[in-house]
C-alpha cells in the first residue's frame, strides 16, 4: 500500500494535490514561540486572495467598501522560513522498489509541505535550489500567491549539474540577515561541500539550520543488482561496478560517511534527520519536525 501511493503521488505534477495529501491530519507547526490571540496585533488590510482563510475576512469593511479585505496581523515571531532543495545531478538516484520516485521528487515535495505549512501560520518563506553549479532564488514573501511561485520553481527543476562553488553560496547568504528557520534537503554525499560549508556557517549566525538527509534502500542495504555498471553523474569518471564481495566494503565506507554528517550536525547543533524515499512522506516530514520541537523544549 505504501509502495502503491508513493508511486500515485509521484505520477501527478500538481504540488497542490500531493501537499493536501501528504499534510492531511499531520498537525505541526514550524517553530514554536509564534504567539496568537492578545500577542497579535493588527497591522493592516490587503486585498483578498484565493486561498485566504476566511475568518480572516473583516466583513465590516466587505459592508463598506464591497470588496473582500484580509486583516494582516504584526506577528511578535518574524522567523523567516527558508527553503534549501538540492537539484544536483545525483538526486536523479531512483528508487529500486518504487516506480517514478526519486531523490528529487522526494526532496521537493517535503520542502512544498513545509512550504505550505509556513504560508498557513504566517510566515515569510523563500527558496533556494542549487543546481548545475548555480542557486535559482526566490525571495521571501507571505501568502498563498508566494506558495504558488516558490511550488512553480521546484516543480519545473531538473536535477543537473553539480553544487555552486564556495564563493557563489557565501556571497548567496544575504537573504539570511534576519533570524530563519533554514530547511534543506539533499543526499549529502558530498560532505563536506560548499553546501554543508554554508550551512555551517549560517548555523553560526545563530540560525536555526534543519536538515534532511535523503538515500534510497538500494544505498542503505548495498541491494544493486550484482555486475551492474553505475557511474557517479556529478564526476562522470568511469564505470563502476559492484560484485557481491563489494557490498560489505561499500555499506562500511557509506555507513561511516553518514555517521560523519551526523556527528557533525551534533556538534553544531543542528537537526538531522536520515530518511530514505521508500518511507511513506508523511511520517519523515512528521519525524523531521518532531525532532525539531523537541531541541525547542
Amino acid at each position: 500500500m505504501q509502495a502503491a501511493t508513493s508511486a500515485a503521488l509521484a505520477q501527478t505534477r500538481d504540488l497542490d494535490l500531493v501537499i493536501r495529501h501528504v499534510l492531511a491530519g499531520l498537525g505541526h507547526g514550524i517553530h514554536a514561540g509564534r504567539e496568537r490571540g492578545a500577542g497579535v496585533e493588527f497591522s493592516e488590510y490587503r486585498a483578498y486572495a484565493p486561498g485566504d482563510e476566511w475568518r480572516r475576512v473583516d466583513w465590516k469593511l466587505l459592508a463598506r467598501a464591497d470588496r473582500y479585505f484580509v486583516r494582516e496581523a504584526e506577528r511578535d515571531s518574524h522567523v523567516a522560513v527558508w527553503l534549501v532543495l538540492d537539484a544536483t545531478a545525483s538526486m536523479a538516484e531512483p528508487s529500486r522498489e518504487i516506480n517514478g520516485v526519486d531523490k528529487l521528487w522526494f526532496a521537493r515535495t517535503v520542502l512544498a509541505c513545509v512550504a505550505a505549512i509556513a504560508q498557513r501560520q504566517g510566515d515569510a518563506f523563500g527558496l533556494l535550489i542549487c543546481t548545475d553549479g548555480r542557486i535559482d532564488f526566490t525571495p521571501a514573501s507571505r501568502g498563498p500567491r508566494q506558495l504558488q511561485r516558490v511550488l512553480a520553481a521546484m516543480n519545473k527543476v531538473t536535477p543537473q549539474g553539480v553544487l555552486p562553488a564556495a564563493d557563489i553560496l557565501r556571497s548567496s547568504l544575504h537573504f539570511a540577515r534576519a533570524p530563519s528557520v533554514i530547511f534543506t534537503a539533499s543526499d549529502f554525499l558530498d560532505w563536506p561541500s560548499p553546501l554543508s560549508e554554508a550551512l555551517l556557517r549560517l548555523r553560526n549566525m545563530r540560525h536555526d539550520v534543519r536538515l534532511l538527509t535523503l538515500r534510497t534502500q538500494a544505498e542503505v542495504d548495498a541491494s544493486f543488482k550484482s555486475g551492474t555498471g553505475y557511474r557517479d553523474p556529478e564526476r562522470m569518471d568511469g564505470l563502476h561496478r559492484i560484485g557481491n564481495a563489494d557490498r560489505a566494503h561499500y555499506k562500511q565506507q557509506s555507513r561511516a560517511h553518514f555517521d560523519s554528517v551526523a556527528a557533525s550536525c551534533r556538534q553544531h547543533n543542528i537537526v538531522h534527520h536520515e530518511a530514505c524515499i521508500e518511507q511513506p512522506l508523511g511520517s519523515v516530514l512528521r519525524s523531521w519536525l518532531q525532532l525539531a520541537g523537541a531541541r525547542a523544549k
